[in-house]
């Protein structure tokens, strides 16, 4: 039988004042005239990120969540060209150690990070390529100051495809040499919805040994005519066969059947359950990140749609086996 875990994304629309992902643009900090003081709000709000990260984090146990997405904006202009000179860590130690000292007392929590969509290993332009590493290596820093083995944490869809997929798909090998160890040992790539495809996706990852994770509802809207993901799915949880950490997939449901692309706020059902009874069985766990856009909600939607017309054994009050 198979385990099914359940995740979401960032932030909860139950917890109160609580977001991780408060934020200053360069053009605020720049007004600014003491640069020091600027620095120092930077910090602050940073801190603030923090300890509503730590909420959330404690909100996810509390309903046995045992699965989270990190914000990717918890440290604002850490990656900026300007702000290079800025050791943000030293200033966040304490606030990284109550993180790390929680983490440590849950081990079941499974905790990664989907970097924006500027960090792209695929580009041919030099200072975007070197953008995307400096925010690479900040996910590396703060996971490291959490206490997380960074190995397989960090999502990342294949990049822009160029007008060229073959050589945008290339760019990408040629570009992964230049990427240091640890940051290649910490990414996961994602089959997306417009650009490269499940079995694209795959190419790479069989290639140069990376885990995929399978975005079923970027399947359905990016597939090759007359093509499945259940042909594929065996490529799919062999690429987690070195990690240490259970296959992940993402799911979301179509906003409408002409707006296929963007996410609904809650996850269908029946469309989870399509996938569920197509791999069960196939492998020992699945985590299931939802990536709806009513957060935690969708999740215990979710829930309480399994529970009321599903026939499954529960294991937490978030995961269960399929009978």
């Amino acid at each position: 039988m198979t385990l099914f875990r359940f995740g979401y994304v960032a932030m909860s629309v139950h917890l109160q004042n609580a977001s991780p992902s408060k934020t200053m643009t360069f053009s605020q900090f720049s007004k600014i005239a003491d640069r020091e003081a600027a620095v120092r709000k930077l910090e602050r709000i940073a801190k603030t990120n923090l300890h509503n990260c730590l909420r959330l984090l404690r909100h996810n146990v509390a309903h046995e969540i045992d699965f989270f997405r990190l914000s990717s904006k918890l440290i604002p202009l850490a990656n900026h060209p300007e702000l290079l000179a800025w050791n943000y860590i030293k200033p966040l130690s304490e606030e990284l150690s109550q993180i790390e000292t929680f983490i440590d007392k849950h081990p079941n929590l499974r905790i990664d990070f989907h970097p924006d969509h500027f960090v792209l290993l695929n580009s041919k332009d030099k200072k975007n390529f070197s953008v995307s590493l400096k925010t690479l290596q900040m996910h590396y820093e703060l996971l490291s100051m959490m206490g997380i083995n960074a190995a397989h944490r960090c999502v990342l869809h294949v990049g822009g495809g160029y007008d060229d997929k073959e050589k945008a798909l290339e760019q990408f090998i040629h570009n992964w040499g230049l990427v240091p160890a640890r940051l290649q040992q910490m990414i996961i790539l994602e089959n997306d919805d417009s650009s490269f495809n499940l079995k694209e996706t795959l190419y790479l990852s069989e290639k140069l040994g990376i885990p995929l994770v399978f975005d079923y509802h970027h399947h359905l809207a990016n597939h090759e005519k007359g093509t499945s993901f259940e042909e594929d799915w065996s490529r799919v949880v062999d690429s987690w066969s070195h990690s240490l950490l259970p296959v992940k997939m993402h799911i979301s449901s179509p906003r409408s059947e002409k707006d296929f692309r963007a996410h609904a706020d809650f996850v269908d059902l029946e469309m989870f359950w399509t996938f569920a009874e197509a791999v069960k069985g196939t492998v020992e766990q699945i985590d299931v990140m939802i990536e709806a856009k009513l957060k935690d909600e969708s999740l215990f939607r979710l829930i309480k749609d399994i529970r009321e017309q599903k026939q499954v054994e529960w294991v937490t009050a978030t995961s269960f086996r399929m009978i």
